[in-house]
């Protein structure tokens, strides 16, 4: 057997009876297991036959139907024997009680939690010293704090030692008074080189605005339920991680067009199901109606073009992660594991707004309860830019509007539910409405003249950091069934033209957009 020094046995005999004895805790969604939970091959063995067997169909496990399972594996069978089994199953399963199976699950699941720790190399005989033999009133104090501490602040307890040692050591390692004028040529020679623009978001005008998906920026689209600002992030998803996308060349003529460099990308969704964003990305690359795809009524060549925007995805960096009640660190962990698994440099998280998890986490780690919504949500957005900056990562998030919006005149921060010092976190800041019957005839004029469509939505800019535009609205064509919203030109609030050009990003394939 393994000398690995974070081994319970007690636990791992009281999971493993417990399970033989009612298989059916499986089934029990507030527990799971993965291989690294049994570090003894004769555990892995044995619980590993009780879960397939479960898996199977099995209602009971007997002692028959275990050997009968190992004999086909001959290996397995082997080790079973020479640790004698059966005597071990049915000795087990004289000792176990149920009523202490919680207890000694979180203590298996700590262990699997100190052993990846100390596999990664991580010293923690300050938090748990399995070799103190001497020191019993040290011994007992860690134990007790083993037992009564919640896995996931044992987890936040070694990330804050080893975050000690980083910023003691590294992050305050430049921390020092400049000169003002310090190589300023060279960051004037950087912005000659390399302008400070990130990847191009969808649509005309937009890039313009924004200067893109600018790394370590942290962009808010805010709007009324139903205007479409899952479809309009869905868009700028695919229009980052994908290289292709149906549409109209310069001459006006569909087709499929090269449409960049495929950036690794994360989309996160809270109240979507994974089929229903997957949906939206195929209607966005083929440009056909998302109904179209769902009632399988394609009109012609539009099934063609889905199988192709099928194999686009398929073949592109873009993951996607559903979190339907989600804490601050389950937000924060999705980030940070998709920038170390897959290199991810942009993400879009739909939407901000708070949870029970969130509550009751908040409350836990302040002592405060009732803390109001405003105050969590602001706790939320700090996190996001600090993750934009740590990461040197592109975040884009959403939130509703409260009922002012249906009479304001200036479309701002003081619409944002919940919180509008969100705000003041953000790089950009962006509403989007419908247009009104005021609108459309306030705009009778620049609409006649200028030969523009009418405008199904508008998107007030009201925080540009950095930014030359803001206090404008962006007059949009629209088709939700296609997740395509197109800007088509730029006011004031007071419907006045501003003409602006339309900058086109050129991405280089050889050059990291800008991360200023």
């Amino acid at each position: 057997m393994s000398t690995n020094k974070y081994i319970d046995i007690a636990s791992t005999i009281q999971v493993i009876g417990n399970i033989y004895k009612n298989v059916n805790i499986l089934d029990n969604d507030n527990y799971t297991f993965i291989e690294e939970d049994f570090p003894e091959e004769f555990h892995r063995i044995l619980f590993g036959t009780i879960y397939n067997l479960h898996d199977l169909g099995a209602k009971s496990i007997t002692i028959n139907a275990i050997e009968d399972y190992l004999r086909q594996r001959p290996k397995a069978y082997g080790i079973y024997q020479s640790y004698k089994g059966k005597e071990y199953l049915e000795k087990i399963a004289k000792t176990v009680t149920f009523s202490t199976f919680d207890y000694y699950y979180n203590r298996l699941k700590k262990m699997t939690l100190l052993r990846m720790y100390d596999k990664a190399g991580v010293d923690l005989s300050w938090l748990y010293d399995t070799n103190n033999i001497f020191d019993t009133k040290k011994k007992q104090v860690q134990e007790d704090w083993l037992d009564n501490t919640p896995i996931e602040q044992i987890a936040e307890t070694i990330n804050n030692r080893i975050d000690e040692i980083k910023i003691k050591y590294v992050d305050n390692a430049n921390d020092e008074f400049i000169q003002a004028g310090k190589d300023i040529s060279e960051l004037i020679e950087n912005f000659q080189k390399r302008p400070e623009y990130g990847y191009p978001l969808y649509g005309p005008l937009i890039n313009t605005i924004t200067r893109g998906a600018r790394l370590k920026k942290f962009y808010l689209r805010s709007a009324a339920t139903g205007v479409g600002k899952t479809r309009a992030m869905v868009a700028d998803a695919c229009n980052v991680a994908c290289n292709e996308i149906y549409t109209q060349d310069k001459d006006g003529q569909w087709k499929w067009i090269e449409n960049g460099t495929k950036e690794p990308t994360l989309y996160i969704t809270t109240e979507q199901e994974i089929d229903e964003i997957q949906t939206m990305m195929l209607a966005f690359l083929s440009n056909v109606d998302e109904n179209h795809i769902i009632y399988n009524e394609y009109y012609a060549g539009e099934f063609e073009r889905v199988m192709h925007a099928a194999e686009i995805l398929s073949k592109s960096p873009i993951h996607i992660k559903r979190l339907p009640d989600f804490s601050i660190k389950d937000i924060e962990n999705a980030i940070k594991y998709s920038c170390h698994e897959y290199g991810v440099k942009y993400v879009f998280f739909d939407y901000l707004h708070t949870s029970m998890k969130i509550l009751t986490e908040v409350t836990s780690k302040t002592g405060i309860k009732g803390l109001r919504e405003d105050n969590v949500l602001f706790m939320i957005s700090i996190r996001l830019k600090d993750l934009c900056n740590e990461y040197g990562i592109f975040i884009m998030t959403s939130t509703q509007l409260n009922a002012d919006y249906r009479e304001a005149q200036q479309y701002d921060q003081n619409l944002l539910r919940g919180a509008k010092s969100i705000a003041d976190k953000i790089d950009l800041g962006m509403i989007m409405l419908e247009t009104s019957n005021e609108d459309r005839e306030a705009l009778k004029n620049i609409l006649t003249t200028k030969g523009y469509s009418d405008p199904l939505i508008k998107i007030s800019v009201y925080k540009n950091r950095r930014g030359q535009y803001k206090n404008i609205l962006l007059w949009c064509k629209a088709n939700r069934g296609t997740c395509r919203i197109e800007p088509m030109f730029v006011t004031d609030y007071n419907y006045h033209l501003i003409e602006i050009d339309d900058i086109d990003i050129k991405i280089d394939k050889n050059i990291t957009t800008s991360a200023f």
